[in-house]
């Protein structure tokens, strides 16, 4: 499973959601199914405007933790 830490970087950055939103040009509604990882796929520029904004790498905010019994969903 792939676990968003945009929380985590919106933390470190002491950025709010709604800045977030307002400097990458996304909606709330899409930061936040974002950060609560409710996304089935994810555009590499979508990506490279976090990590823009965020100042950080891909490997900052996606995170992959095995659990039991998850079969691949593609």
């Amino acid at each position: 499973m792939i676990v968003f830490n945009i929380d985590v970087m919106l933390a470190k950055r002491k950025m709010t959601v709604s800045e977030l939103a307002d400097k990458v040009g996304f909606t709330m509604a899409n930061v936040s199914l974002l950060k609560n990882g409710k996304i089935k796929a994810l555009k590499i520029s979508t990506l490279n405007k976090l990590c823009r904004v965020l100042e950080c790498q891909p490997s900052d905010l996606l995170e992959y933790i095995e659990t039991e019994g998850e079969d691949d969903e593609e």
